[in-house]
């Protein structure tokens, strides 16, 4: 009886460690871009955890595009001249303390990746991100949806 208990004990915390590797990071989920020069909302991008633990980030949805279903004609990488839409725009983000590092972010307009961070702010409802070129960084504000 006593081994059927310590068992039961070694496998539901077993269980219990295994489930929390698959908890949902906070950064995960849909957020709603703004263009940092015109203050209007530019994409929808859904943030998800990788197999790897690290995050990625995809645009599902442009709002009010330029032109209907726009390809990253100016991309460099695997990207190039693939659409807009479903595109996978932040790479390899890592959780560093309260924040997120040692990613990129692909900015398709311009087809520049940068490196790039990102910090949830006012308690979650806003996640903040930037992307740097040597020193020089520019940051957005993301709305959660």
């Amino acid at each position: 009886m006593r081994n059927t208990i310590k068992h039961a004990l070694m496998a539901a915390a077993t269980l219990a460690i295994s489930l929390s590797a698959y908890a949902a990071d906070p950064a995960e989920g849909r957020w709603k871009t703004i263009d940092d020069q015109t203050g209007q909302a530019k994409s929808i991008v859904e943030i998800k955890q990788d197999a790897n633990g690290t995050l990625s980030g995809r645009i599902v949805e442009l709002l009010n595009p330029s032109k209907p279903n726009p390809t990253c004609d100016k991309c460099k990488d695997d990207r190039k001249d693939k659409p807009i839409t479903g595109m996978e725009i932040i790479r390899g983000m890592k959780k560093d303390g309260d924040a997120y590092a040692g990613g990129t972010i692909l900015k398709p307009d311009e087809g520049k990746v940068y490196k790039s961070k990102m910090k949830l702010i006012d308690g979650g409802s806003k996640l903040e991100v930037s992307g740097c070129v040597a020193f020089i960084c520019k940051s957005q504000v993301w709305l959660r949806q």
